[in-house]
């Protein structure tokens, strides 16, 4: 028992640091390694963590699965977005240089928004498969 308690503890230690990775990740990944898939693994592993320690229940109450199912949507309509508006605005889909006045800040813009998009939609896809898998488990 004693055992447990101490997984739960370090759990919650590492639970915020591997969100703050993630987004570390994620908003770093212009300028290294990194960017939106690799983010939303990492975020989506953060829950697992806290599913695997504290329960599919608990880990419910925090992301729900309907909740999961709007994200997917989000970042997929996130990345078409961008696409689209860059047709909106005189350019190709997805050609980021329209975004703003100055190309480079475009790129920089254009490129952030799809990687979040693409983060979004990994980890809610990841968390999604990873809560089905626990519910099969649990029959």
């Amino acid at each position: 028992m004693k055992s447990l308690v101490v997984l739960r503890v370090i759990a919650k230690l590492f639970f915020p640091l591997i969100l703050i990775f993630g987004l570390y990740v994620q908003f770093h990944g212009d300028y290294g390694p990194g960017g939106g898939f690799q983010a939303g693994v990492i975020f989506a592993t953060g829950f697992i963590l806290y599913t695997m320690v504290f329960g599919l229940e608990a880990a419910e109450k925090v992301i729900p699965p309907d909740l999961l199912r709007v994200l997917m949507a989000v970042g997929v309509l996130i990345y078409a977005g961008v696409g689209f508006e860059s047709l909106v605005l005189g350019g190709n889909f997805l050609e980021y240089r329209v975004l703003a006045d100055d190309p480079v800040g475009g790129q920089h813009l254009g490129i952030a928004l799809i990687e979040l998009g693409v983060g979004i939609t990994v980890a809610a896809v990841c968390i999604a498969v990873y809560y089905g898998f626990a519910e099969r488990g649990q029959e």
